[in-house]
C-alpha cells in the first residue's frame, strides 16, 4: 500500500492562500494604538491564524499562521529582526488550536471550537508577553520590574483584546463555513 503524501500541491496551495489571508488581515485590518514605548495594535490576523487551524488542522494552520505573520514583520523594518519570533509564536498559537480541535477531540464540536480557539489565543498572549518582558530587559535595558510593568500595562490588555476578538470571530466563521467545507470534503483532518 502506497503511503499518501501530506504536502500535496493542493495542501501547499492551501497553505499559501491561508498565509496570504493571514498577511492581509494582519497588515491591512488593524487599528494602531499609540504607545510611548513601541507599536501595538488591535488586528484581525490572529482570527485567520486560529480559523486556519480550526478548519484545516494543526500543521496546515500553523504553517499558514507562521508564514503569513512572519511576512508582515518582514515588510516593516521595525519588526523585521523579530520575524522568526513572530513565526514561532503564531505557529504555536495555531498548533495549540489545531491540536485541540482535531487531535485531542474532547467534548462536542461546538465546545471544542471555543476552547481550542481560546487556548490558541492564550498561548499567543503568554508567548508575546514573555517575549516583551525578556526583550524589555535585555534589548531595551529596562530593569526586570520596569519591563514587567511596561508589558503588563501596555501590551497585555491589547493582547487580551486581540485574543478575545480572534476567538469570537474564528469560532463564528468556523460555524458559518464548516458545513460547506464538510460537504465539499475540504474540512481539516488530524494533520
Amino acid at each position: 500500500m502506497e503511503k499518501k503524501k501530506f504536502f500535496t500541491v493542493q495542501r501547499i496551495t492551501l497553505i499559501g492562500v491561508l498565509s496570504a489571508m493571514v498577511f492581509a488581515l494582519t497588515k491591512f485590518a488593524s487599528i494602531p494604538i499609540p504607545s510611548p514605548l513601541g507599536k501595538t495594535a488591535i488586528q484581525l490576523g490572529n482570527t485567520m491564524c486560529i480559523l486556519s487551524a480550526l478548519l484545516f488542522g494543526p500543521i496546515t494552520g500553523s504553517l499558514a499562521a507562521g508564514i503569513g505573520s512572519a511576512m508582515v514583520d518582514l515588510t516593516d523594518p521595525a519588526w523585521a529582526p523579530e520575524f522568526w519570533i513572530t513565526f514561532i509564536n503564531k505557529f504555536a498559537m495555531a498548533m495549540v488550536a489545531g491540536l485541540l480541535m482535531h487531535v485531542v477531540r474532547f467534548g462536542r464540536e461546538r465546545i471544542r471550537i471555543w476552547l481550542a480557539g481560546a487556548a490558541g489565543a492564550m498561548t499567543y498572549v503568554a508567548l508575546y508577553v514573555a517575549k516583551n518582558i525578556i526583550s524589555g530587559h535585555f534589548l531595551k535595558g529596562f530593569a526586570w520590574n520596569v519591563a514587567i510593568v511596561e508589558t503588563l500595562t501596555l501590551k497585555l490588555p491589547v493582547s487580551l483584546a486581540n485574543g478575545i476578538i480572534a476567538t469570537i470571530c474564528a469560532a463564528m466563521l468556523y460555524l458559518a463555513m464548516s458545513p460547506a467545507l464538510r460537504r465539499a470534503h475540504l474540512l481539516g483532518t488530524a494533520a
